[in-house]
């Protein structure tokens, strides 16, 4: 089985340059910088919280809005995540969570399985965290289910709080895609499914 599942990108566009890598086997180690306080905020927590080794920073066009920089991003962990798990050779491939934060509770199951597939369940009545719009987290998380190859469902069960709601979202998603992408010793060196493979 492999052991060393870290992956390293860079991503240039006229409206982006990210330069990434993740360790999927990490301890939280974290070192991040988008230009957009809340977002890191939010990747800060998703390494911390899935005990993934992360660093990501990227430069983009922030004084026009902050959405090219974060769904590029959203590309570049997805690219990782496919990138670092490679085969696929004996991992969970299925990951769940539901994470409270305050008045807020998030739900997250994600399926590693190369068959992209987003629900997003997420009703909110404020939605700017200072100048962040929350509403940026569903382009973020659609980008990085199209790129990983992943089924993705995120539904909010409640939540009022904007900082709280996401927040929730991101820490449910660490937690899920850690259990996804743990190995299991009675697995092997197989790769969980009956086709054969999960890889392109």
């Amino acid at each position: 089985m492999a052991t060393d599942r870290i992956a390293q990108l860079t991503r240039n566009t006229k409206e982006t340059h990210i330069e990434a890598e993740l360790n999927i086997d990490g301890t939280g180690e974290y070192s991040i910088d988008t230009g957009i306080p809340f977002f890191d905020h939010m990747l800060i927590l998703f390494a911390r919280h899935g005990l993934f080794d992360l660093s990501v920073k990227a430069k983009g066009d922030i004084d026009v809005d902050y959405h090219h920089t974060v769904e590029d991003t959203g590309i570049v962990l997805g690219q990782l995540v496919k990138k670092a798990l490679a085969d696929k050779r004996g991992i969970n491939r299925y990951g769940f969570f539901l994470l409270p934060m305050d008045e807020s509770l998030a739900r997250v199951a994600l399926d590693l399985s190369n068959r992209q597939a987003f629900v997003y369940k997420v009703d909110y009545k404020e939605a700017m965290v200072r100048d962040f719009n929350i509403g940026l987290v569903k382009e973020f998380f659609q980008a990085f289910a199209n790129e990983a190859g992943c089924n993705l469902h995120i539904n909010l069960e409640y939540g009022e709080e904007p900082h709280h709601i996401a927040e929730s979202i991101f820490k449910s998603f660490a937690r899920a895609l850690d259990r996804a992408t743990q190995t299991d010793p009675r697995l092997g060196d197989s790769i969980p499914t009956t086709k054969g493979t999960l890889s392109s």
